[in-house]
Parts: C-alpha cells; structure tokens; sequence
C-alpha cells in the first residue's frame, strides 16, 4: 500500500524544549574560513570520539562520555540521526554503540501499537528530548555535535533495521532495495518521509550554537546520489532560510582523497575519511573553505598511523580530525573498553592526549593568519620521513616531523628575535631556546636526536 506524505507539511515544528539562545552557531571564520569561528574563538576541532550511537543507544551514558571528552581536552564529537543503525558484529566492532541491544534503539519516529513497528507519521517525543540534552550537554563542555543525518545501507543487515524499511513500519512505504533508499526518483514515499525527518531536526536544534549538520555517512557507497545530497541540503537551507543565524552543512566527499568540482553552494564543510596523506586539503585548499577528515580506522588498533594522520592532516590546512575510539562503550563511557586486536581501528586514553596536544598546539598559533608552506623547508626529508608546515612567512611556523630525527635544514627568516621549541608529539615532552638577533637570512636548526616523531614551533618576537 502506498501513501500520500502531504501530511508532513503540516506538522508542527515546535521544539519540544528549549536550548539556551544563541547569538551565533559554529561558523566559517569570516577572516579565513579555512578554519571555524565558535563562540567568538578562531577554532579547530579535535577529537577521538564514540562510534555515533550516543543518542539512539540507551544504554549509553552521554554525561558521562561527554565528561571524559571535556577531561581530555578534546571539542568534537559525530553522532548518528537513528534512520541507520547496524547490527551487532558489523565490521568487527566489538560493543558497537552504534548497534543498540535489543528494546534499546531509540529513533525519531514513535513505535507503533504493532509489535517491533514504526510509524512513519509520528515523532516520538523521548528521542527529541535525549537528542537536545545530548546538544545541550556538549554545549555546555564546549564540544561541537556533527550531527549526520543519514548513513548508506552498506548491507542487507543495516536495511533489515531501518525504521525506513517496509518490514519494520505501518505505513507500507521503503519496500525497495537499500541501493535506492537514497535517490530521487527510486525511493518513492521514503523521499517525503526522509525530508520531514530533516525539517524537524533543524527545527528542534535551531537555537543549538554548537551543532553542524552531515547529510550523509559515506555517500559514496550504498547507491546514494549526488542529486538526492544536493537534495537535503536544499532542505536544510530551506528550513533555516527565516532564522537570524544558519548552521554549517558538511558533506562527507570521498575515502582517501577527490578533488571537489561543482560543490552545493549550501555546502561550507567537505569531509573524508582515512585522509592520509593529506591530499584531501592541498586538491581542495582553493575551495577557501574548511577540509576535514572525520573517521579513521582499518590501520590496525595502534596509535601511531591515526597520530601521523591527524598531525599531517591540521599542518597541511584542515580543521577537523575525528579519530573513531572503539574505547567507548556503553558501560565504558569513560573510554577504558579494551576492544580485541580484530578491531578495525583504536582509541584510548593515551591516544585522547595525544590529541589534545595536538589541539593545545594549534591553538597556540595565530592560525587565521598560516597557510601550507611545505616548500619553506628546501632541505630533502630522510628517505621514508614525515613532514608539513603551516606558516605566516618571517613570523611563526608549525611543522611536524616523523622518522627525521637529527634532521638538519635551514628556514629563510627576516633579522629578529626568535623562539623555537619542541614538542615530543608522543609524550608531550618538550625541549627549546631563545634565538636572539638572528641578522636574517637561512636560520640553521636541527631536531633533537630523541625528538623521532615531534613539532616545531618557530616564532618570531615582536615587540
């Protein structure tokens, strides 16, 4: 049986409780909009977080993650709207947060009289009121919520859960294959379903300072179209065009790396996944707008190939690094699981302060004013070594190197006053020295012999 969604239309867009109001949500930094403006900070956000089940997972205890996430430092978080979930065991994820026990998946739309049945037309009330807290609660810890809205079905398993599926609604609408959940012309009713579910999130989260909408979980697989992206982009602009302030709308673009051509004018974020090396910001830097890299994993369950990735990632101009933390499950909030050696990816304690060097270090930089300069240091890399430099030419340099230790070059500098320091990236050890009266020309610098894998922070005084 098919239906008619004109109904939609007329559904009250009432939040359900109310944030707090804002003067701005996350924005574009209007002086270099490579990089974000929150709260009024020049911003780069950085995180190690769960795997995007903190709302639609009951179990799942959101304080006191979010706790743990403001105690390490960290200013992001990436969570799943509850129109995917997947099943235990997909992809190997031992107590996936993301693949809720059985009676525990929480969704937007209400369930039905019939047994284990949605209904298509309804909200469910409790979902709204945890997603809001969830916002609200990282709001309060100065953590951004990338909020994904819709994810492929990778596999038959993920279909078979979707509230949008047929067999799991009273509506007798998403009795089609997964490949066609996601298009304009193949999907039939679930489009109308699809677009009210959008509405009501930008409805409910308008007044959120701290939220910034994905449209789609790797869009590249699973069948979904560009035109059905372009599509719920459109929606999301639509639904905020009478608020004072928008939200940012990211969109996830490849694996690896793609050069972007013909981006959504709605469109202010462009995310990939595994972006390492960091060819996904140098193939896009002209877009002028922010490069992120928003999920890791499949390079083993250590930390150096994820540390190596977000280092190079923020030195080469991006400003976003979601590591996927499989140490966080429910009843391990606080990020202690100790996930089997099988896992498709890691996270840990320590690898959380790894980070939160990493984003103490960035923020210590007058970052608005840095550009990739990868050519400032001339001299050739080791063979296998790591490196790449953010810098305002003659007044600060951000570098990283792995494998150069004992590394000598030299970096043309103007006369003055010069500080150096570095840090060990791994320990959070550091070592440096005042560089008076440098007359200008080539500065001579080596790297410690016990600094393998490190930063520069190079800076000159002014008065």
């Amino acid at each position: 049986m098919r239906h008619t969604f004109a109904l939609f239309a007329a559904v009250v867009l009432t939040p359900l409780a109310s944030l707090p109001a804002v003067v701005a949500p996350l924005a574009l930094h209007p002086e270099n909009p490579h990089y974000f403006l929150f709260r009024e900070k020049p911003t780069v956000l950085i995180t190690s977080g769960e795997h995007y089940g903190a709302v639609v997972n009951q179990d799942f205890d959101y304080i006191k993650y979010l706790d743990t996430l403001a105690a390490d430092g960290l200013n992001l978080t990436r969570t799943f709207s509850g129109a995917y979930i997947e099943p235990q065991g997909a992809f190997n994820i031992a107590e996936n947060t993301l693949a809720p026990k059985a009676g525990r998946f929480i969704s937007p739309w209400a369930r039905s009289e019939q047994a284990g049945k949605f209904d298509l037309t309804q909200w469910d009330p409790a979902y709204f009121l945890r997603l809001k807290d969830f916002v609200a609660q990282a709001g309060n810890r100065g953590i951004v919520v990338e909020f994904a809205i819709f994810c492929p079905m990778y596999e038959d398993m993920q279909w078979k859960l979707s509230p949008m599926n047929a067999a799991n609604n009273v509506n007798g609408i998403g009795a089609i294959g997964r490949n066609d959940v996601h298009t304009l012309d193949k999907n039939g009713d679930l489009l109308a379903v699809q677009e009210a579910l959008v509405r009501k999130i930008v409805a409910e989260l308008r007044d959120a300072d701290n939220v910034c909408y994905e449209i789609c979980n790797e869009p590249y697989f699973g069948g979904v179209t560009m035109a059905w992206q372009h599509r719920v982009a459109d929606v999301i602009t639509a639904s905020e065009k009478d608020f004072s302030h928008k939200h940012l709308i990211t969109q996830n673009i490849a694996n690896g790396s793609a050069k972007i051509e013909q981006p959504h004018p709605g469109v202010s974020v462009f995310n990939f996944h595994y972006a390492n090396p960091p060819d996904a910001v140098t193939l896009n830097y002209a877009l002028n707008t922010v490069i992120g890299d928003n999920e890791t994993g499949f390079k083993g369950t250590a930390d150096a190939h994820y540390r190596m990735e977000a280092w190079e990632f923020i030195l080469a101009g991006g400003a976003l690094y979601n590591h996927l933390d499989y140490s966080f499950t429910a009843g391990h909030e606080d990020g202690t699981f100790q996930y089997p050696a099988q896992q498709p990816g890691g996270g840990n304690p320590s690898f959380r302060k790894q980070m939160k060097l990493l984003k103490d270090f960035i923020h210590r930089f007058d970052f608005l004013k840095m550009k990739p300069d990868r050519d400032a240091i001339r001299d050739p890399l080791p063979k296998d070594a790591r490196c790449q430099i953010l810098a305002e030419p003659g007044r600060q340099y951000a570098a990283y190197f792995k494998g150069a230790a004992k590394f000598a070059f030299a970096i043309d500098l103007p006369a003055g006053d010069y500080q150096l320091r570095w840090l060990d990236v791994v320990s959070g050890r550091s070592a440096g020295q005042q560089i008076p009266n440098h007359p200008g020309g080539p500065l001579q610098v080596q790297i410690p012999e016990e600094f393998n894998e490190c930063a520069l922070k190079l800076v000159r005084e002014v008065d």
